[in-house]
């Protein structure tokens, strides 16, 4: 292989990255290929979710730089980069009826003119893969649909020269994922392995809650043996201290159990342009020869 291999995953606020392909984009780290976070927006509509630092003036003053620095951290320890697309958390709206979005915010922007600094991007750091959520953007929050959206938009019109021509030379992506940071059956399998051996399990209630719901779970195309760096994703989702408790049910499954009952990060291949072979193992199945790799539109 001589051309360099390119990741970039597309997530809707600063800690998406660290629950969900954490682990896979350490992994390829280690291994030479460049990867780029893109954050959609700043997170300053999100909650302080540890109760540790619930109540805290400065934190909620400065909810915008406080998470900016967070990332920051997470970044570093999975040893990634990162970008920011610039746009304005809309929040998570609660209620019945459901309150309206914020005006301004991510979710209510026109699809086509939020993707133009995604396509921009993809432009300028030429990713043969890229990893985001599916049409229901992993769960319903409105900033990750807008992130499906503008994503699956910037895939096509990236490697088009006729669209966004002023935003820099056309270069075409060549595979295109969806994250499934929480399969069921990786829940189910977990919460089976921890109730027969008599240990607590964080998952019955939401193991309940999915069956309620009647929703089918996804197909899983392509799963990466990410285990060894499991730690590392705990690290930098820890960095996260607004929004993760280090001592909640995140986690409270030891390592050595999940990487035993469920070694793997999982995902779903939604586009490809190259031939590959499925199930996968690899982001870059298809892509590892040198005559595939990194090559632009014409």
């Amino acid at each position: 292989m001589t051309e360099q291999l390119r990741l970039m995953a597309v997530h809707a606020h600063p800690d998406d990255e660290s629950s969900k392909g954490a682990a896979t984009m350490a992994m390829y780290v280690a291994q030479g290929v460049e990867v780029l976070v893109a954050t959609c927006t700043g997170g300053e509509r999100g909650s302080v979710l540890n109760p540790k630092l619930q109540g805290d003036p400065y934190i909620e003053e400065n909810i915008h730089e406080v998470r900016s620095k967070e990332m920051d951290a997470a970044r570093a320890i999975l040893g990634v980069d990162q970008a920011w697309l610039g746009f304005v958390d809309s929040g998570l709206p609660e209620g019945d009826p459901l309150p309206p979005l914020p005006e301004g915010c991510f979710a209510l922007l026109d699809v086509e003119a939020a993707a133009e600094p995604l396509v921009r991007l993809i432009r300028e750091f030429k990713p043969q893969v890229i990893t985001t959520y599916d049409e229901n953007g992993g769960y319903p929050h409105p900033d990750h649909i807008m992130t499906h959206k503008i994503t699956m938009l910037a895939f096509d019109a990236a490697g088009d020269p006729d669209r966004y021509p002023d935003a820099g030379e056309p270069w075409q992506p060549l595979k295109l994922y969806y994250n499934h940071g929480f399969p069921m059956g990786r829940i189910r399998a977990l919460h089976a392995y921890l109730t027969e051996n008599g240990l607590d399990s964080p998952y019955g209630e939401w193991i309940a809650g999915w069956e309620k719901s009647g929703r089918a779970e996804r197909e899983i195309t392509t799963r990466v043996h990410a285990g060894d760096w499991f730690e590392t994703r705990d690290r930098a989702l820890i960095a996260h201290a607004t929004q993760i408790d280090p001592d909640g049910p995140w986690f409270r499954v030891p390592l050595d159990v999940q990487r035993e009952v469920w070694p793997t990060e999982d995902y779903e291949l939604a586009r490809s342009l190259v031939d590959t072979d499925l199930p996968e193992d690899d982001l870059f199945a298809g892509l590892r020869a040198a005559s595939l790799a990194g090559e632009p539109s014409k």
